[in-house]
């Protein structure tokens, strides 16, 4: 089912099975209402209508958002080689672990489109090729920030602790990395 909202468009509202509650998500090109198995969807639009206020202030945030990332891409370099940004990233994180003292026990480089990084419970450093377009900065501290979780599994004070020995101000860093939707990338 959809329904329009003048100033935002068309809305989906569809019925999810992972939904546990009536849910509306504002993506970068989409709009949408989950609502969960059993609920009927005449009343996710009547949500969807309630909150149509909501709707356009979040889709509003949205578009500024999105012409912010515009501007910034202008200044980012293409990944034409695959082959050259991971090698990139795979040198960074090398050159970053013997520097620091936290060893992994296997990296990956691969295209995901929700995350930047990640750390198993094995010390199985993931990376996103997209890192390889950001400012040095950044892919410093999307590498450190997982190499910490290496020693630090959580997100806790000790972990951001640690992380600030090695980046200086990372919640900081968090904030501007951001700025960058990896979705666009």
């Amino acid at each position: 089912m959809t329904l329009d909202i003048e100033g935002v468009g068309t809305v989906i509202i569809e019925h999810s099975n992972r939904a546990k509650r009536l849910r509306i998500t504002v993506s970068s090109d989409s709009v949408r209402v989950a609502v969960p198995r059993g609920i009927r969807l005449g009343k996710g639009r009547n949500f969807a209508l309630s909150h149509s206020a909501w709707i356009r202030s979040h889709a509003a945030k949205m578009k500024r958002k999105i012409k912010t990332q515009e501007e910034l891409l202008k200044d980012l370099p293409e990944i034409t080689d695959r082959a050259e940004a991971e090698h990139k990233i795979t040198q960074r994180c090398r050159l970053l672990s013997l520097k620091t003292g936290l060893p992994f026990s296997r990296l990956t480089v691969r295209s995901q489109k929700t995350r930047w990084g990640s750390c198993s419970t094995r010390n199985a450093v993931s990376l996103n090729i997209k890192l390889a377009r950001l400012p040095e900065h950044l892919m410093d501290y999307v590498i450190l920030h997982e190499l910490v979780h290496t020693r630090i599994k959580g997100h806790g004070p000790s972990f951001w602790r640690m992380l600030d020995t090695y980046v200086g101000d990372a919640r900081k860093l968090r904030r501007e990395l951001g700025t960058y939707m990896l979705k666009l990338l």
